[in-house]
């Protein structure tokens, strides 16, 4: 018999992981959010003059605002669907889609130099990897 107010450890893993994923979520918003509304309401000239943002200089300002947007669509997709209880799945699926939008970009900086910005890029893939998993798998909602 488990002393009262003790949880069995099993239980107390999942509660453990969930909070890591609700956790790694939330980081996850946070990062599309400030992204999403840098690319799309910050001018493309103010952008390609910042460290990690000599990328936007060869491409239109449609395309940043339109990466903008989908980061912002992103946060919310990350977010909304659990806290809602609607389509909850659409977390992982957007984690997913995160972890391609992560590889396209890494691929970019790379391509510009940016060698910094594409580690960075590959941290922001690994907690979309890790909240995909969680949620996709064992520790679904």
């Amino acid at each position: 018999m488990q002393p009262a107010g003790s949880e069995p450890p099993a239980i107390m893993k999942e509660n453990i992981m969930n909070l890591a994923l609700w956790i790694a979520t939330g980081l996850l918003t946070a990062i599309a959010l400030a992204g999403g509304i840098t690319k799309a309401f910050v001018p493309k000239a103010k952008l390609a003059a910042t460290r990690g943002g000599e990328w936007t200089g060869g491409v239109g300002a449609g395309y940043i605002k339109a990466l903008g947007i989908l980061e912002i669509l992103a946060a919310v997709g990350l977010i909304l669907p659990a806290v809602l209880d609607i389509a909850p799945v659409l977390v992982p699926v957007t984690a997913a889609c995160w972890v391609v939008l992560m590889i396209g970009a890494m691929i970019t900086h790379l391509r510009d130099g940016g060698a910094k910005v594409a580690l960075l890029n590959l941290v922001y893939l690994a907690i979309a990897v890790f909240v995909a998993w969680g949620r996709f798998g064992p520790y679904s909602f």
